[in-house]
């Protein structure tokens, strides 16, 4: 159908036999398995936050946090899917993949945690990784280690970032951790392990080899 006169048309062509206008084929999206590490960052206490700023500043000051939040993903390779209320979703693996993602996103969600102070927000970050599908219109991936992700953010506390197990496997003792309990989180039959980040390396020893 052309876009511009809405007549059907029966065939493929250049150009509107009807209207003359450019006609352009939109292909469709290719769904295929990916393993990515998604992060998912939230303020946290923005009720209080709403209750005690003016709605100008606190829209300026959540725009400013968003906007740093997306630099610092980007600037790791990973990309934002979507904001969702005060919360960040981030996608590393998608659409390019580097064999360090697990990494990537650590390192940015490390580094995230580093600049709320300045941006006079707090936030809890979790981090997972696992095998989702990628290339549906709607989302860069969906899966359960994106319910996982979003899980961990949050059992965290204000300033903690959990890192998922599968993910602890791939960044190897380029992070120190601190081991905590498993965590009985919402859709999951079972418990799940995670870890409490407390500081990033360099490049994990598998990796060197």
């Amino acid at each position: 159908m052309c876009t511009n006169c809405g007549r059907t048309l029966d065939g493929e062509f250049a150009f509107c036999p009807y209207c003359g206008a450019a006609l352009t084929v939109k292909a469709p999206a290719r769904e295929q398995r990916k393993t990515v590490t998604v992060l998912f960052c939230d303020v946290t206490g923005s009720t209080a936050l709403g209750e005690s700023t003016d709605p100008e500043a606190l829209r300026a000051l959540l725009a400013r946090y968003f906007d740093r939040m997306k630099t610092i993903v980007e600037s790791h390779g990973g990309i934002v899917e979507k904001f969702i209320g005060d919360a960040v979703m981030a996608v590393f693996g998608v659409p390019q993949v580097h064999e360090d993602d697990a990494l990537r996103a650590v390192r940015a969600a490390a580094e995230m945690r580093d600049a709320l102070p300045a941006l006079g927000v707090q936030a809890r970050i979790g981090v997972n990784t696992g095998e989702v599908v990628t290339g549906t219109e709607e989302r860069l991936a969906t899966g359960d280690a994106v319910n996982v992700a979003a899980r961990l953010e949050q059992a965290a506390q204000a300033g903690e970032i959990l890192v998922g197990e599968e993910t602890l496997r791939l960044v190897g003792d380029a992070v120190e951790v601190q081991p905590v309990e498993l965590l009985e989180v919402k859709g999951k039959a079972d418990p799940v392990a995670a870890a409490r980040l407390l500081g990033v390396g360099g490049v994990p020893s598998h990796l060197l080899r």
